[in-house]
């Protein structure tokens, strides 16, 4: 018998979803990889269905990481703000294309006197998602650390990224678009997919972890793919390749921001 939780329906992820900012995406294709396709097709994704996906999610003090995370995994937003001690996670299933996902979303203490305790946590990750406060450039500016930290731990052409704005209700528009420039320029240095949201209204929250979910089992199934073939399907690309394409047969080099 089984251990696993079934998935719920609105686990269920039959197309890709779509990217927030096209000028800031890890690609911008329509539909998944025509190889993945294929091979969830024909039932070849390998142990992809029996694995667990590692996300962790990183950055300042009280940017909103947890509110984050709970908006998806509980629907539920919280107003009185608890510092995280340490870390903490979530178990999240997905169905993807008809093969069951799962992700572990790791919560992790922005506070610097648990920094040492959270970095051990980071290490095996399949994406790392980097959040800051759309109200507080200081916070997009941290996470050029933040990154540099958890890649420390973490082979940087094996993991996923993504530059997350948070409480984006907070931000009037005119505002709002003077930082999103700002975080479209680091996520590109970074190499990473740029996202806003707010977890107050739940704007975007649900979209971005579809995308986290959907990319991590696109990279995931390849990497299956490519142990069975000598054939070199899909290394990751940088962001700024011609074609936006994520899966072009290209090693992504570690950013400058974060040597």
């Amino acid at each position: 018998m089984s251990m696993l939780a079934p998935v719920r329906r609105d686990r269920i992820i039959a197309e890709l979803p779509q990217c927030f900012h096209k000028e800031a995406a890890l690609h911008s294709r329509a539909s998944f990889h025509p190889q993945v396709t294929g091979a969830c097709q024909e039932q070849r994704t390998g142990t992809v269905g029996f694995k667990i996906s590692k996300i962790i999610v990183v950055g300042d003090l009280s940017v909103g990481k947890t509110c984050l995370i709970n908006r998806f995994c509980k629907d539920t937003f919280d107003k009185n703000y608890k510092a995280t001690i340490g870390v903490d996670f979530e178990m999240e299933r997905f169905e993807v294309l008809g093969v069951p996902f799962s992700l572990q979303l790791w919560d992790t203490a922005g506070q610097e006197r648990f920094k040492c305790i959270a970095s051990t946590y980071y290490r095996g990750a399949q994406a790392i998602v980097i959040v800051f406060d759309v109200n507080d450039v200081a916070s997009l500016a941290h996470t050029r650390q933040w990154l540099a930290d958890a890649l420390k731990e973490n082979d940087p052409s094996n993991v996923i990224l993504f530059l997350v704005g948070s409480k984006k209700d907070l931000s009037p528009p005119a505002q709002y678009s003077l930082i999103e420039r700002d975080a479209i320029k680091v996520a590109k240095e970074m190499h990473a997919e740029y996202w806003a949201v707010s977890s107050l209204t739940g704007e975007n929250v649900r979209e971005f972890f579809f995308r986290v979910a959907s990319l991590t089992f696109e990279s995931s199934v390849l990497a299956e793919l490519e142990k069975s073939s000598a054939r070199k399907i899909g290394d990751v690309v940088r962001i700024r390749s011609a074609d936006g394409d994520l899966y072009l047969t290209a090693q992504r080099r570690k950013s400058k921001c974060c040597r």
